[in-house]
């Protein structure tokens, strides 16, 4: 061998080595199960699932679409399933997708995120959106683990699905270890700060029940099934937490819901459930598999109340304190107006002669409307603090204003916050604080007065709310009589 072809065969394998280095760098993951979960052969790949969403047809649900809990097993099982998700959001204009997806081959605590690079399927590279990716990671404390996504195939599963519904979207894949009720609640919170604002909708991937009988598990999935449509995120974490067989991913389903929940008032919608046996597996080793939406409700009866409606509660107000007064029990009522029983948080302020005289209330719609609105006036006349309880005879000169709440919003930049529109919550620890929206306008306060004072009220150092994680807004329609 010559010195120069000696000098060129270096030349070219230093080049190589980092050409390969640079993939790396880049994060680059090659498609591991394609050939064994689903096609390799990219045209075949893409005409089964331009079969599986055409199959799926359209439909539309109510509400805002933020999220889909997804199969993923094999797509000759659970294919056909999953595309009834993926065929409901073909339409929305998602720009990146979180894909949540339990381990099922490395135990680890916590979380891995997928920080940047991409995920390589038989139709193409989908890039990870890495912005999002390392802003989850700092709002969450999780990193990357290697190990978690060398060959976990829950995630890799959804990705030649989105290719298809969503050409050139990004994607951040997440792999959940072992499933906890902390490592939840620090992905959802994470959620919660991150996705407000963007494009993106979050994959659950999960299959659930395993290896039973099909009478079997046809019976313990449609139990699952309930308590997801009744949003009982309690039973579902406590059956987590004892790793009952209902889902194996039932961590990145609960982190899924609990990010709803903090978003406003969410419904699952089912949309399709099957099992390994409708397609030829065998009848006493089943395994069930659901696609499902994760919506938020319309909240148009919570931001804009009728004359008629504000009437009754005022007056269902100044009642409830009277009936109180009198006898020592809550008012029996039936509300005239329908929608006075959509679950809402309100708060109920009384006034003497302009004079604050008792403000209580409850910002999560814990209770339909009026029966917020009778307790919270009940409260503010005997039970605040500040105060003491009402007199019979103040009555008549008492004035109520009643503060309906729209859902609590995270914050992630305080500029978001408008003085006179936004109501403000700070909860750190034990210590909790709520202003109402109008509370900052009749004061003459700027934002950075607000804030402090909320820091104030909730016994916490002034500049407690720079910690964003802990403060939330929210609007409210402000009535008086």
């Amino acid at each position: 061998m010559t010195r120069k072809s000696w000098m060129i065969r270096v030349f070219l394998g230093l080049h190589l080595c980092l050409l390969l280095t640079g993939l790396w760098a880049q994060g680059l993951r090659k498609a591991v199960w394609a050939g064994q979960f689903y096609e390799a052969d990219p045209a075949r790949l893409s005409r089964l699932l331009d079969v599986y969403l055409a199959e799926a047809g359209t439909r539309s649900v109510q509400g805002e679409v933020i999220g889909l809990i997804a199969p993923h097993a094999g797509y000759v099982y659970s294919g056909r399933v999953a595309a009834c998700g993926y065929s409901l959001v073909k339409g929305q204009a998602v720009e990146t997708v979180v894909i949540i997806g339990p381990s099922h081959q490395y135990g680890f605590e916590g979380c891995s995120i997928y920080l940047r690079g991409g995920f390589e399927t038989p139709l193409g590279l989908a890039e990870v959106d890495s912005t999002l990716a390392r802003e989850l990671s700092r709002l969450s404390g999780f990193g990357y683990i290697p190990e978690a996504h060398a060959r976990e195939h829950s995630v890799e599963v959804q990705v030649p699905f989105i290719q298809k519904v969503f050409p050139g979207a990004r994607i951040v894949p997440v792999v959940m270890g072992y499933q906890t009720e902390p490592t939840v609640q620090a992905l959802a919170g994470a959620l919660a700060r991150a996705l407000p604002g963007k494009k993106a909708l979050v994959v659950a991937s999960t299959d659930l029940s395993h290896f039973l009988s099909r009478a079997e598990a046809n019976e313990l999935d449609q139990k699952t099934i309930d308590l997801l449509r009744q949003l009982d995120l309690k039973t579902l974490t406590r059956k987590m937490e004892r790793h009952e067989n209902i889902m194996c991913g039932s961590g990145p389903v609960l982190a899924l819901l609990q990010y709803a929940r903090k978003l406003g008032p969410a419904r699952v919608e089912v949309l399709a459930y099957s099992d390994s046996a409708a397609v030829g597996g065998p009848a006493d080793r089943v395994v069930g598999y659901l696609s499902a939406a994760v919506c938020l409700e319309k909240a148009a009866g919570l931001t804009d109340l009728s004359p008629e409606e504000k009437k009754e509660l005022l007056g269902l107000a100044r009642r409830a304190i009277e009936v109180y007064l009198d006898s020592r029990q809550i008012i029996s009522y039936q509300p005239a107006q329908p929608r006075l029983g959509t679950p809402a948080g309100a708060f109920v302020t009384l006034k003497e002669n302009n004079q604050l005289r008792g403000c209580i209330g409850f910002a999560e719609p814990l209770f339909p409307l009026w029966q917020t609105v009778a307790q919270a006036a009940v409260l503010a006349a005997t039970e605040d603090p500040r105060f003491p309880p009402l007199r019979k005879s103040e009555l008549k000169d008492l004035e109520i204003e009643i503060s309906v709440l729209g859902p609590l919003q995270p914050v992630s930049d305080v500029s978001e916050i408008k003085v006179g529109r936004h109501g403000l919550v700070i909860k750190q620890g034990t210590r909790s604080g709520l202003l109402l929206p109008q509370v900052a306008s009749e004061l003459g306060w700027d934002r950075q007065t607000f804030l402090r004072e909320l820091c104030r009220k909730a016994g916490l150092p002034d500049g407690a709310w720079k910690n964003l994680k802990s403060l939330s807004k929210f609007e409210a329609i402000v009535f008086r009589d």
